[in-house]
């Protein structure tokens, strides 16, 4: 039979264990809230501050045309949060600046009167659903730094008729362009070495699907439903076959490579020269003739596009009183 006395010694370690636990809870909070990322608000916006930059988590705003600020409180905005301009349907145009560097998952979804949108440079990632759901977007210009779009990132974006995917892009998420009905033209760049399944499922305008590159890794559902499409090539690249994910496949000649509008167009002082655009490492040789009638077409000069393009310059110009060229492969 235990005592009292018993019973008071076996319950006082268990009260200094309390004891003890008070002290390292009041003890630990501080820290914890050092830890977590200070909250705030300003300028319709919410957002978590996080070793010194800020992230946007929330607009509470009206504006229909919104231009995020590049700086709160004298720190810089470096990513849009999850879900933060959900659903806002007043919201028809954003302007994104150059401090921010991701767009998170569900950012823009359902902002269904959504039109414009910039993706500059800066941003390297489009997250999951980013847009998904912005059935009014009809612009949307992809920077020259982003690596990866998210699964469904532009779900059900009705409105869009073109997309251009820059060559620093690797990856293009599952469902992408999912039901992106409006859609009749993309361009893929030379980097992309993964495209999703049902990437551009259900696209059914879609007609032409143009690579920069070699043929990526690919889900065979990816042009699903797209009836109409053609998957188009550069001469040069690698891994094409007849069909690519169920699609016909068909060489891609641009209708006119040369920039004829820029000042290094025409008589220079070391030649009559042009820039030839076209696709990155691939060679066009340079023909000339003199007689437009019963053209004798003679090669000048092979040239490799590094990064692209090239500038041809022909210095022996003066030797002709007329003279035309044009393009071909090798």
């Amino acid at each position: 039979m235990k005592t009292k006395s018993s019973i008071a010694r076996i319950a006082k370690p268990n009260m200094l264990m309390g004891r003890y636990r008070a002290v390292c809870a009041a003890r630990l909070l501080p820290l914890l809230l050092l830890m977590l990322p200070a909250v705030g608000q300003a300028q319709d916006y919410t957002y978590t501050i996080n070793n010194g930059a800020i992230t946007i988590t929330g607009y509470y705003g009206y504006d229909s045309a919104v231009t995020i600020p590049s700086m709160i409180d004298g720190l810089p905005v470096t990513s849009i949060g999850t879900w933060a301009f959900e659903d806002c349907t007043s919201l028809t145009s954003i302007t994104i600046p150059n401090s921010i560097t991701s767009i998170g998952d569900g950012a823009f979804i359902m902002c269904f009167r959504l039109t414009n949108v910039t993706i500059g440079n800066s941003i390297t990632s489009i997250g999951d659903e980013a847009f998904a759901g912005c059935y009014s977007l009809a612009n949307v210009p992809i920077g020259n730094g982003v690596t990866s779009i998210g699964r469904f990132a532009f779900y059900h974006c009705d409105g869009l008729t073109s997309v251009t995917i820059p060559d620093s892009v690797t990856s293009i998420g599952v469902e992408a362009f999912e039901w992106c009905i409006g859609l009749t033209n993309v361009t893929i760049g030379n980097h992309v070495t993964s495209l999703g399944g049902y990437a551009f499922y259900k696209c059914t305008r879609l007609t032409e699907a143009c690579f920069r590159g070699n043929a990526p890794a690919i889900d065979s559902f990816a042009f699903y439903g797209d009836t109409n499409v053609t998957v188009y090539y550069l001469p040069g690249t690698t891994s094409w076959g007849s069909t690519f994910s169920g699609r016909p496949t068909a060489p891609w000649y641009l209708p006119n490579p040369l920039i004829l509008n820029n000042p290094s167009f025409g008589v220079q002082t070391n030649g009559f020269g042009f820039i030839i655009s076209w696709a990155t490492n691939i060679s066009v040789v340079v023909e000339a003739c003199t007689n437009f009638t019963n053209p004798v077409w003679q090669p000048v000069q092979t040239n490799t596009l590094t990064d692209g393009w090239c500038y041809f310059s022909n210095p022996d110009w003066t030797n002709y009183p007329v003279r035309f060229y044009h393009l071909r492969s090798p």
